[in-house]
This record gives structure tokens, sequence and C-alpha cells, in this order.
């Protein structure tokens, strides 16, 4: 029993071979937990310097669009939102500084940081030693480890439900919607959330505050998220979806009453032709930024 994976999904999450290598050997994991656990303490305590080097070299630099993977792309998808022309500029020639003066290229873990953040971050950290941006380099590769690796385990659990019910991946034998929260600011799944599945019923609008009338949102379920962090069922189970707009919503303010955020609404739209897909819509959150993707 346990969650089983190779070498090649743990280097997915970090270029380092000694630490997939690690990762591997030490698991079945029970849950994402146990495996952070173990992540974190491999990462800090038993991957070298030549280890973490390698890790990083296997990142394009932040704000690279060529050759980057949708992975990358979506983990930088608020700084790329938020950048002008000229910001663009500025950050190739801060990129360039930064690796002349470290020998690796400026690390940051991107999910939910704007472009002016991200450049603020990086000017401020070409003022540090060497062996003190080494050290803040090797902590944001943890975090993204953390992101990396609760996908790894979203998608393992997906894989298990179809080999337990032994559907196909176009067969949808659970509710076509579900959601996930990671508190990446405390690098683990966020429990007891309060989860909020709506559907726009006017297809002759989009959903847009200029169109007034909330009442048209009509509930489809609720549930708190449990703790991995995954909701309950928002909806029954079926093979297709109703096409039109949806909005889930999270009460981020009950879960973390210092946030910036008092709740969180994602409003995306199932197009007709996709009514035989699944729609994975998971809150990477932290208490001063938010970011979602499409998941499968």
């Amino acid at each position: 029993m346990g969650f089983h994976f190779t070498e090649t999904e743990f280097q997915s999450c970090t270029g380092s071979k000694r630490f997939a290598r690690l990762m591997a050997a030490a698991a079945p994991f029970n849950d994402y937990q146990q495996a952070l656990l173990a992540a974190k303490d491999i990462w800090l305590n038993k991957v070298d310097v030549s280890g973490w080097l390698e890790s990083f070299a296997t990142h394009p630099e932040i704000g690279t669009n060529k050759l980057i993977s949708q992975r990358c792309k979506d983990e930088q998808k608020a700084a790329f939102e938020t950048a002008t022309d000229s910001a663009m500029e500025e950050l190739l020639e801060w990129n360039s500084r930064y690796k002349d003066k470290f020998g690796f290229i400026f690390l940051i873990c991107a999910s939910g940081r704007g472009m002016p953040e991200i450049l603020d971050q990086l000017k401020k950290r070409f003022q540090n030693r060497p062996i003190v941006e080494l050290e803040i380099a090797i902590g944001e590769e943890m975090k993204i480890i953390e992101l990396r690796l609760a996908s790894l385990f979203e998608d393992n659990r997906v894989e298990k439900l179809k080999d337990v019910s032994g559907v196909s991946s176009n067969q949808q034998h659970r509710p076509p919607i579900t959601t996930h929260i990671l508190d990446v600011s405390r690098g683990c799944p966020a429990s007891g959330v309060e989860v909020h599945l709506e559907m726009w019923k006017d297809n002759s609008q989009c959903p847009l505050p200029i169109n007034g009338d909330p009442s048209k949102w009509v509930l489809q379920g609720s549930s708190s998220t449990d703790n991995d962090g995954r909701s309950g069922p928002l909806m029954s189970a079926a093979e297709h979806i109703n096409p039109g707009f949806y909005r889930v919503s999270f009460n981020t303010g009950k879960y973390a009453p210092s946030c910036f955020f008092p709740y969180v609404s994602i409003v995306f739209e199932v197009k007709e032709k996709q009514r035989s897909e699944h729609f994975h819509v998971p809150l990477l959150f932290s208490p001063f930024s938010f970011s979602t993707y499409r998941g499968s």
C-alpha cells in the first residue's frame, strides 16, 4: 500500500539525481505530508552543493518564454501576466548580472508572484554574499519541490482511482469538478477550508460583476477540505458535465484570519466540446498571494 514513484518522477520535482534516488528508496509514502517531510530532510541534509547546483541548472531563467515546459509556464503565469516590455528587458539584464556574480541562475518560487515583486527580490538579493544567496536559493527550490510534489501526489491519486474503478481517462466516474488547497506559506495542505461550487444560470451573459444579479449563481455543492487539502464531492459523479460558467469559492479568511484575502473565488468556463472532461481547479494559497491552474 501507499504511494510509489519512480526516480524519474521524483526528478521531475527537482533536477538533483541524488534527491530522486533517495526519495525513491524512501518510498512508499502513506500520504503527501510524509513524503514532504522526507523530501525536506533529503534536500536540506543529504544533497550536497553539487546536487543543488545540478538542480538549479535544470530551471529556465525566470521570465524566459522559449523552450519552457507547460509546468514552468503555469508556475510563472502571474509573472508573465504582470510583465511589461520594459520590465522584461530589465529582468533579462538583472538575470545576466546575477548569474555572472553567483555562478547560477536567479531562483525564486514564482507561483502567485507578479513581475514587480520578482524584480524587486532579484535586485535585493543581488546585494547578498554568495554563501547567503546560495542558502536562499536552496530554500526557494524547496518551495518549488513542495508544489511539484503535491501535483505528483494528486496525479497519482487520480490514476489509482482509475485503476480501482477500471475506467479509462475519458470516463468520469467521479465528480467532474474537484479541487484541493496547498498552503504554500507553510508547505502543507490546507485542511478545514470551506469550499462552495456554483454555476451561472444565464448562458446569454458572461458572469461579469457589471452584469449584476448575484442570484443567478446557483449552488451546486459545498464541502470542507480534509487533512490532504482535498474537498469532499462538490457535485455528483457523472460522465458528463453541463457546459457553462462555474465558480469555486474558498473561505480563506476563516482558515487564516490575518490573511489579505477574506475569500477567494475562481470563475472558469466549461465549453460544449469539454462535456466529457474532468476539471481539477486547485488553489495555491498564502496570506498575501494565490494562484491556480487547470489540473487533470
